[in-house]
C-alpha cells in the first residue's frame, strides 16, 4: 500500500525529509506546504511534488493524504500536530514537540483520541552511532555512568541551517536540550529524577539565553552534563561522550569513535547512515503495522516535563 504524505515546511529540514523520502519505497509526497508560495512551488517542482500551497488547512482537506510531516517553526508544532490528528492524518512533528508543557500534553491527548500514529523527530534515537551504543546496552555489555554532551552553534543573528533569515527564534532549552534530555533517559533506560540548569545573559535583541548548562541524574544513578551555546564560533554541532563501565564512546552525529579516537564501523547498524531517513522509515513502518512508533509523542513527553522543570528553575 502506498502512503501519501504531505510535508509542511519547505526550508532546511523540510528538504532533508524530502530527500530521505526519495529513498523509501511505497511513499509518495503529494503536497508541500511552505510559508512563501513561490519558494514552495520551486521546491515542489524540484522534488516532483504535484501540489504546493501556503495553507496547511488546504492540504489537510485533501482526502488522499494519509500522513503529514511537520517541519515548521517550533511555536507552530503542537497546534499543527493537533490539527493534523483531528483531520484524521498520521503525523510526525519535528523536534521539539512543543515549547510549553501543556501544549505537548494536548498533542498526546489528541493522538490518543484520534487513534493515529503520532511521532516526534527525536533523531538521536535513530542515528546509527547512538543505535550502536544502545545495542551494546541492551546486550548487557555496556552501562552508562556518565554522558557529557556539548551542543555548540554560532547564532548571534536569527538565521537557519541554510544561512537564511528565520521567521522565528530558536531556543537552547526547548529545542536543542530536548535531544539530549530524551536520549539520556532513552539510553540509560531510566527516568530523569534530578535536573538543574543555569543560563547566561539574554541576547539584547533575540531575547533568549545564548549559553546554558544542564545537569541530569537518572533514577539508576547515571549522570549527564550538557553544555549549550549559540556563541561558539566552531566547531559546530553536538558531540556526545558516553562514559561507561566497559568503554568510552564519542558520537558525532552518524560517526562514532572510542575514547582513543579509533573509528567504530556503524555502517551495518541500519539500512542507512542517514538518521532522518531512519526516523522517517520508522514513522511509515508504524503506519503500515498499526503500532506505536519509537519516539511516539507519548514516549517523548517525559523529556518535555523535564524541560518544563528546568524552565521554572531558570525563571
Amino acid at each position: 500500500m502506498t502512503i501519501n504524505v504531505a510535508v509542511a515546511g519547505a526550508g532546511a529540514f523540510g528538504i532533508k525529509h524530502l530527500e530521505a523520502i526519495r529513498t523509501i519505497d511505497g511513499i509518495r509526497v503529494t503536497s508541500l506546504v511552505g510559508r512563501e508560495r513561490a519558494k514552495t512551488e520551486a521546491v515542489a517542482a524540484k522534488f516532483g511534488v504535484p501540489h504546493a500551497t501556503a495553507d496547511l488547512a488546504e492540504t489537510l482537506k485533501m482526502k488522499d493524504i494519509d500522513a503529514v510531516i511537520l517541519c515548521t517553526p517550533t511555536p507552530m508544532h503542537a497546534s499543527q500536530a493537533i490539527a493534523c490528528l483531528q483531520a484524521g492524518k498520521h503525523v510526525q512533528v519535528e523536534i521539539p514537540l512543543c515549547d510549553a508543557l501543556e501544549d505537548g500534553q494536548a498533542v498526546v491527548a489528541a493522538a490518543k483520541a484520534a487513534g493515529r500514529v503520532a511521532m516526534c523527530g527525536h533523531t538521536r534515537r535513530f542515528n546509527p552511532s547512538h543505535q550502536w551504543v544502545r545495542q551494546r546496552i541492551l546486550r548487557g555489555e555496556f552501562h552508562i555512568q556518565q554522558m557529557n554532551v556539548q551542543t555548540y552553534f554560532f547564532r548571534r543573528s536569527n538565521m537557519n541551517a541554510l544561512g537564511q533569515p528565520r521567521s522565528w527564534t530558536d531556543h537552547l532549552l526547548w529545542h536543542h536540550a530536548a535531544h539530549t534530555v530524551d536520549l539520556f533517559a532513552y539510553q540509560t533506560g531510566s527516568p530523569v529524577v534530578r535536573a538543574n540548569a543555569v543560563a547566561g545573559p539574554l541576547h539584547p535583541t533575540l531575547g533568549i539565553a545564548m549559553d546554558m548548562g544542564i545537569q541530569l541524574k537518572a533514577d539508576n544513578g547515571a549522570i549527564c552534563t550538557l553544555s549549550l551555546s549559540f556563541n561558539n564560533d566552531g566547531p559546530l554541532g553536538t558531540f556526545f561522550r558516553y562514559i561507561g563501565d566497559s568503554g568510552t564512546y564519542i558520537a558525532r552525529y552518524d560517526d562514532l569513535v572510542n575514547g582513543k579516537e579509533e573509528k567504530i564501523d556503524v555502517s551495518q547498524v541500519a539500512v542507512s547512515m542517514n538518521g532522518i531517513e531512519l526516523q522517517d522509515r520508522e514513522f511509515f513502518a508504524a503506519i503500515h503495522e498499526d503500532r506505536e512508533p519509537n519516539a511516539s509523542v507519548a514516549q517523548v513527553l517525559p523529556c518535555y516535563e523535564v524541560l518544563h522543570q528546568l524552565e521554572q528553575q531558570l525563571r
